[in-house]
């Protein structure tokens, strides 16, 4: 019952993690990379698609992604979600290929970005941080029903802990990840 409790709140801390990161790599910088855009949504024939699933994106320099629809119809939907998603970025159209440069990020965006990325990793400590209130209540509940030990009791809100340090330590790095790869120019 215990080993339940702790590998749930394991798979929900890891939840946690996955979508910090996900919400990170939302959060550009100055290099282009395919990643950007997985949050875009494509209208195709009437159900959004991500745009990695209707095109082929690549890196054509640091700076500028290259888009291919798969099909040229595909070509304004694809130009519509990309200024629809709150990135800020502008795309061009040359034929059947788009074209997204990368603006430069000056030193206010970057702090900006940084301030983003900070309450990106708050919002996962708090997130894992109430996993861990979760499951010590669970655990207290099992005490109060006296189906566990005092001691079953301790050494299971230890475990919890030492699962709740751990990815407040991961939260922390993918933090400091994002933060070296802003301030890189």
């Amino acid at each position: 019952m215990l080993n339940e409790i702790a590998e749930d709140a394991q798979a929900r801390m890891q939840k946690s993690l996955d979508a910090l990161a996900t919400n990170l790599k939302k959060i550009r910088t100055g290099r282009a990379h395919p990643s950007i855009l997985e949050t875009v949504q494509v209208n195709y024939y009437g159900s959004n698609v991500p745009l990695s699933q209707v095109a082929n994106i690549s890196v054509e320099d640091g700076r500028t992604l290259s888009i291919s629809p798969w099909e040229s119809n595909l070509v304004p939907d694809i130009e519509k979600a990309i200024y629809k998603s709150d990135l800020g970025l502008n795309p061009s159209t040359a034929g059947a290929v788009i074209r997204v440069p990368m603006p430069a990020l000056t030193e206010e965006t970057r702090k900006g970005f940084i301030r983003q990325a900070r309450q990106e990793a708050e919002n996962g400590r708090v997130s894992v941080r109430s996993i861990r209130r979760d499951a010590n209540g669970d655990i207290k509940d099992l005490l109060k029903e006296k189906e566990i030990t005092e001691d079953e009791s301790r050494g299971a809100e230890d475990r919890v802990q030492k699962l709740t340090d751990k990815f407040i330590a991961e939260v922390d790095k993918l933090l400091e990840a994002k933060e070296v790869d802003l301030m890189e120019i």
